[in-house]
């Protein structure tokens, strides 16, 4: 029998409690089909039912309680629950390298909150890589499109320095690697975007391209990969490549992430290449505006859980 599915409820001020309860509400069968384990706090999901007006009995859901420090009070952040969020990460974390859960989804966090803290993460990504000691990818994806990110949460001014030939193998190994095994695709058509206009206009308009991720292509080419690239942004997203395309592979987080919000905001998802076990998103943030008002739509975590089932499906 397939293990359960850990649900995290992400910053307990945000609207991850939100979406939880409402797709709860929306779809009942899923959490009960799927063996779904929400892993986050009781009371806290008492009391935005209570003040969403949604009627649901949580004692149908599989709750593992973790302690707050602190009431919370939507749309308010209170950087005492940080820990909360730390023990809940660590929590499914430990669980699923234990092979206890078959996926970990997650609700969004506060990255700032959890700095103000003193907790020195960059985000979910981050914090399971450094946990599980493992290089990883983060892709972005709607079910018309997936987008690698070669960097992620890094300063615009330093993606230039992390774009070297060993950190491009290590990102299309991984891609390789998660695409054959867990999305059974076994020779994806990777496209890999340039970094500068036109892809450095042959070294006019930078060196990045000609230097590092044109001989790395070669590379991988020459051992049969079907790798194009690199292809300036401004039309490596275009219906032409696309139809050719399994995934793009972008060089930093704004090259990437306009084109998949753009593609379906409310349907996309992220999804941690290389980690030891399954870990799928959503793809917003914590919108601590709305949080407790209802407003909040589910369709991301609802996709993030179905696709989660299709990989462990996959086995």
């Amino acid at each position: 029998m397939k293990n359960p599915i850990a649900l995290t409820l992400g910053e307990p001020a945000g609207i991850g409690p939100d979406i939880i309860l409402k797709l709860w509400q929306e779809k009942p069968d899923l959490f009960l089909s799927e063996k779904i384990i929400i892993v986050g706090n009781k009371k806290l999901l008492r009391d935005r039912a209570a003040l969403l007006n949604i009627s649901c009995d949580l004692d149908l859901l599989n709750i593992v309680d973790i302690p707050l420090s602190e009431k919370v009070i939507p749309g308010q952040l209170n950087k005492k629950n940080a820990a909360f969020i730390i023990e809940m990460l660590t929590y499914v974390a430990k669980n699923a390298v234990e092979k206890k859960f078959s996926a970990i989804v997650t609700a969004p966090i506060h990255k700032g909150i959890l700095n103000d803290a003193g907790f020195d993460i960059k985000g979910h990504t981050d914090f399971f890589s450094r946990y599980t000691k493992s290089k990883t990818v983060m892709m972005l994806m709607t079910d018309k499109l997936k987008v690698a990110l070669l960097t992620d949460h890094v300063a615009l001014r330093n993606v230039s320095d992390l774009i070297t030939e060993n950190n491009l193998s290590d990102c299309l190994d991984i891609i390789i690697d998660n695409f054959k095994n867990k999305l059974k695709i076994n020779d994806p058509r990777i496209l890999i975007c340039g970094l500068n206009p036109h892809a450095g206009e042959n070294g006019y308009l930078g060196l990045e391209e000609k230097e590092i991720i044109i001989p790395v292509v070669k590379k991988y080419r020459e051992k049969g990969f079907k790798i194009m690239g690199p292809i300036g942004a401004d039309v490596a997203f275009t219906k032409n490549y696309s139809e050719k395309t399994d995934v793009v592979l972008a060089m930093y987080h704004d090259q990437g992430l306009p084109v998949v919000k753009y593609s379906g905001f409310d349907d996309a998802i992220n999804v941690t290449l290389g980690l030891p076990f399954v870990r799928t998103s959503v793809d917003h943030g914590t919108a601590l505006d709305i949080a407790g008002t209802g407003k909040a739509n589910t369709m991301s975590l609802y996709h993030a859980i179905k696709f989660a089932k299709q990989i462990t499906d996959n086995g």
